[in-house]
This record gives C-alpha cells, sequence and structure tokens, in this order.
C-alpha cells in the first residue's frame, strides 16, 4: 500500500485565519507497527528471538539517549543518523547572548540510502474515501477502499512466525 493522504481546508497564509481558505494534501497513516511486530519480523529473518532483537532495540536506545545527551552525532550504517539540533533568538553583540535564550532542542534524523530510496520511490493514494465514510458511515462502500492494517498481537507474521 502507498503513503496515504487526506485534503484539509486551512488558511492559504498560516497563522491569518482571515486569509482565503485552500485545500492542502495532509499525510495520514494507514497504521501503526509496533515493536513485536517488527522483533517477530526480524527475528523471522535471522538466527535471533523476537526476545532477543527486543533486547538489542532496548539497548540501542539506551545507549543513543546517553550518546546524544553529550553532543554526539550518533550514525546507524545504512539506516541513517540521529543528531540533536538547537537554535536561539538573535542578538546583536556576542556579550547580550544568555543560555536562556536557546529554544527547545530537537532531535534530527537523516535517513540513509535504502530510506532516501524509499522516499523517491514512494507512491501515494487518496484517503478521502475512506475518511468521508468513517464520517458518515450511512455511505455505501466503495471497491477502491484502502484497508488499514493493523499489526496487534496475534498478527500473522510473513515466514509462518
Amino acid at each position: 500500500m502507498a503513503q496515504g493522504y487526506v485534503l484539509v481546508l486551512r488558511p492559504s497564509k498560516p497563522g491569518d485565519q482571515g486569509s482565503e481558505k485552500k485545500y492542502f494534501a495532509q499525510s495520514k497513516s494507514t497504521g501503526v507497527v509496533n515493536m513485536d511486530y517488527l522483533s517477530k519480523l526480524i527475528a523471522a529473518r535471522s538466527s535471533l528471538s523476537s526476545a532477543d532483537v527486543k533486547a538489542v532495540i532496548d539497548n540501542l536506545n539506551f545507549f543513543m539517549d546517553m550518546e546524544l545527551q553529550q553532543g554526539r552525532i550518533v550514525q546507524l550504517g545504512e539506516f541513517g543518523n540521529f543528531r540533536i539540533t538547537v537554535g536561539s533568538e538573535g542578538v546583536a553583540k556576542k556579550s547580550d547572548f544568555h543560555v536562556s535564550m536557546l529554544r527547545p532542542p530537537h532531535l534530527v534524523f537523516t535517513p540513509g540510502k535504502s530510506l532516501r530510496h524509499t522516499k523517491k520511490m514512494l507512491e501515494f493514494t487518496s484517503l478521502e474515501s475512506k475518511r468521508e465514510k468513517e464520517m458518515n458511515p450511512d455511505l455505501p462502500d466503495t471497491p477502491d477502499d484502502p484497508q488499514t492494517p493493523e499489526h496487534t498481537e496475534g498478527t500473522e507474521i510473513p515466514g509462518g512466525v
């Protein structure tokens, strides 16, 4: 399935509620894949158990947090890089700057080569008919309604796991 989107009516100039309203595309996910499901998928393609995979992911999260707090960029090979960025208000003279002017930090992910390729090749599909059906359940079903995958406990995993 492709990346979903819906059309949303918004002011054409952000922050100006009186500006002309126009329809803008807004991405809409088609479901959630949780860590249990991903762990089972990874385990099915490796010699690790899903518990081993979860343990590795938990440790990765712990150590990434530590390294990012030290101001380091965390490089995960072909997966991509994580880094912290920060900005501030501008001042005319260096001596006028105070740390209180810093804005809250942002965690930035820069995808690796294969994820950048995925982004370039991504296809899009309108979820408008599904959204309208949710808003008005009395509408008849249409054959092109996209199905939302539900990745929850008990979902069959490719490879028979």
